[in-house]
């Protein structure tokens, strides 16, 4: 007795995926957007297209206290450079432009009406640090402000310079974007 074999049913066995297969599929993908859109492809792309432009920051820096802040913006100014820290975010570094010492100044009001201002004599006795950083780097223009470092600041915006002696916080005093120089003013008092 020969047994003819079934003929063929043209099933074939279905591919199932299952839960694992899935979270890695969606690994890849999130790697994939991930590079796709990263702050350092975007900042290259937008170099290249010319899409930043240089960006001048002032940050007022006061009252921090100092044994000795004529040496501490001495070492800044040879440094060349500070470490940017936006919202509690690093953000590299930028160029030093210019340091511009600031002096405080007390201010009162005579019987006649008139308003004196004098140079604080404490200063010197109680030194702390009062400087205008101006910064340069590059950045674009948004509706949201300025981009610098990846961050929208505006005037008000509280930043972080480190160096190589300090960590100071300060903020935004200024902002200029675009190939026009900005150029720093001086306070008043102030060399």
């Amino acid at each position: 007795m020969d047994v003819a074999p079934a003929p063929p049913t043209g099933n074939k066995p279905k591919r199932r995926f299952g839960l694992v297969d899935g979270a890695a599929g969606l690994a890849v993908l999130m790697a994939a957007a991930g590079v796709i859109w990263s702050p350092k492809l975007s900042g290259t792309i937008a170099r290249a297209t010319g899409g930043l432009q240089p960006v001048t920051v002032t940050v007022d820096v006061r009252g921090i206290a100092s044994a000795d802040p004529a040496s501490l913006i001495a070492a800044a100014r040879q440094a060349g450079k500070v470490s940017i820290v936006i919202r509690n975010q690093p953000h590299g570094s930028v160029q030093i432009k210019q340091i511009i010492p600031l002096q405080r100044r007390l201010v009162a009001l005579a019987p006649d009406g008139r308003v004196l201002t004098a140079p604080d004599p404490n200063q010197t006795i109680f030194s702390t640090l009062d400087a205008r950083f101006v910064l340069q780097g590059e950045g674009s223009r948004s509706a949201e402000g300025v981009v610098f470092g990846n961050q929208s600041i505006k005037v008000g915006t509280p930043i972080e310079l480190e160096g190589s002696l300090f960590r100071v916080r300060g903020t935004v005093s200024g902002l200029q974007a675009g190939s026009v120089p900005a150029t720093a003013t001086s306070a008043p008092g102030s060399p």
